[in-house]
């Protein structure tokens, strides 16, 4: 227990895996989650979406304003919501997800979510990499080759891999400080661009029909929130359990609702006069060009930094989520795996593929679908559940009450399975109107063409789940126990199940997963 009450240090390892947090080990603060999803949120790649708004949905300014609120606050209120899980269960979101879905059945959600996790790692190391080129460029007069391109990918994923590595208070103290220092030269980067704006177009912009509104805002949730869905509960495990759970949607909903609405306008602002910026291969290069010469430095510092700050985030989640999935290894170790995954797909993209990168995007977009349909499960089991056995969630026996049917919650992954095949249907992913790599039968139904097919598979998800789940007697039976345990608990001269109240029952459990520990 000292052990992992030091790790809790700023700058020092955690060395606590996917076990639960017992409540003597509980601190901190809903505003916590504030400062989490605020540097989430707070690089300029945020621009490009809401030059989208415009360029493609047609939006005036005060639609797409209207739209960022909604989109933005809207989709990270609901991330604030199924951390809340992560204060009841004190443990990661896929790791908890093994009470929903059994021990063999959530490997598929998790596995989905690594692999995207790992697959958008990749995607912002490539991105650093290039800013970070054009800045040695700027500066040094430095010309691109391989030697010095692996030196900036090896640049970023060793800053990634020292504030991921060091585990979750590291993170915490990194997302408040580092917030100020990149918030400000991102309010200069933004005043400098809010220059270039046509101003009489943006006035003069005629209005777009509510279907385009509609549009814009599942545009936003799912480019925004909706990502991050699965990740709450890895930041707020560490929390009290008396925190009220409505604090941690407010802070999140704030503290990613600041940063992205005002990108998210801007962005719209300046695809008013120019649409270049949304059909930009390259956007980071592509609002580079908008700026002054001498505004590049600042620019490509703040576009790092950015990147850096979300990128220690889902790999941090990434290496948690690893470990879920049943590999034995320390979260350190998990986490070196993931970088070590990032760095062959940085050298890939930048040094050998030739125009993979955008068929590589458009595969991750297919893998919302099913991350989608997970949140949508996991949703309507948090409403029913207030607690998780934690000798459960780390039991991977027979023996373990969420184990259920041969390991399978059948409810959950029927329901999980539906959700996919029915968000299929209307998705359709493509890098052009010419290269479509795939078209659900529905793709240009009104709800497809106008990108809801998220919002159809999450409700498919719920709604399966929600008339499943009374019929399934294994899922049923476990949640009578529970239900017995709590009201033991609360019994007068009872104390709390130490499982459930501490976590303790989780390290003694965990022999076959040692490498979830330490």
């Amino acid at each position: 227990m000292a052990d992992s009450k030091r790790s809790e240090l700023v700058g020092a390892v955690e060395t606590r895996g996917i076990e639960p947090v017992p409540d003597t080990e509980r601190h901190g603060h809903a505003g916590q989650m504030f400062w989490t999803w605020f540097a989430a949120n707070i690089s300029l790649l945020g621009l490009p979406l809401g030059a989208t708004l415009v360029a493609f949905r047609g939006l005036n300014i005060w639609q797409a304003v209207l739209v960022a609120v909604i989109g933005a606050f809207g989709s990270f209120a609901l991330v604030g919501a199924l951390s809340i899980a992560g204060k009841r269960g004190g443990a990661p979101a896929l790791t908890l997800s093994r009470a929903v879905f059994g021990r063999r059945g959530n490997t598929g959600p998790t596995l989905v979510t690594w692999i995207s996790r790992v697959g958008w790692e990749t995607v912002n190391t490539t991105t650093a990499a290039y800013a970070l080129l054009s800045l040695l460029a700027i500066v040094f007069g430095a010309p691109h080759n391989t030697v010095l391109t692996v030196v900036c990918l090896l640049v970023f994923i060793a800053c990634t891999l020292l504030i991921s590595g060091l585990g979750h208070a590291t993170i915490m103290w990194i997302n408040k400080w580092a917030t100020y220092v990149f918030g400000l030269l991102n309010l200069l980067v933004m005043a400098f661009l809010v220059a270039t704006v046509d101003w009489a177009k943006v006035v003069h912009a005629p209005a777009a029909p509510l279907s385009a509104v509609v549009a814009g805002v599942g545009t936003i949730a799912a480019g925004t929130g909706i990502g991050w869905a699965n990740a709450g509960a890895d930041y707020a495990r560490y929390l009290p359990r008396a925190i009220p759970g409505g604090r941690l949607v407010l802070a999140s909903a704030w503290g990613a609702g600041i940063p992205l609405v005002l990108l998210i306008s801007l962005g719209s602002l300046l695809s008013a006069g120019d649409t270049s910026l949304a059909a930009a291969s390259d956007p980071v290069a592509a609002i580079d060009a908008m700026l002054p010469s001498w505004m590049s430095v600042p620019y490509l510092i703040a576009a790092f930094g950015g990147l850096l700050l979300s990128n220690h985030l889902s790999v941090y989640s990434a290496g948690l989520t690893l470990v879920t999935l049943g590999v034995r290894a320390r979260r350190t170790v998990a986490v070196g795996l993931d970088i070590v995954l990032t760095f062959a797909g940085g050298i890939y993209f930048m040094l050998v593929a030739g125009d993979f990168y955008g068929p590589f995007t458009t595969f991750l977009t297919l893998l919302a679908v099913p991350i989608t349909a997970w949140v949508g499960v996991f949703a309507v089991d948090m409403l029913r559940r207030r607690s998780y056995d934690a000798d459960a969630l780390m039991k991977p026996g027979r023996s373990g009450r969420y184990w259920y049917d041969g390991g399978f919650a059948w409810s959950a992954c029927t329901a999980w399975a539906v959700a996919i095949v029915v968000g299929l249907l209307l998705t359709e992913a493509k890098t052009s109107d010419t290269d479509v790599w795939f078209s659900g039968p529905l793709a240009h139904s009104w709800l497809g063409t106008n990108g809801l097919g998220w919002v159809v598979t999450f409700v498919v998800a719920a709604v399966v789940y929600s008339l499943l789940h009374p019929l399934d007697r294994a899922v049923r039976a476990e949640a009578a126990r529970s239900a017995l345990d709590s009201e033991a608990a609360h019994l007068p001269g009872q104390g709390a199940k130490p499982a459930e109240a501490t976590g303790q029952g989780a390290e003694r459990a965990e022999a076959p997963e040692q490498g979830a520990k330490r």
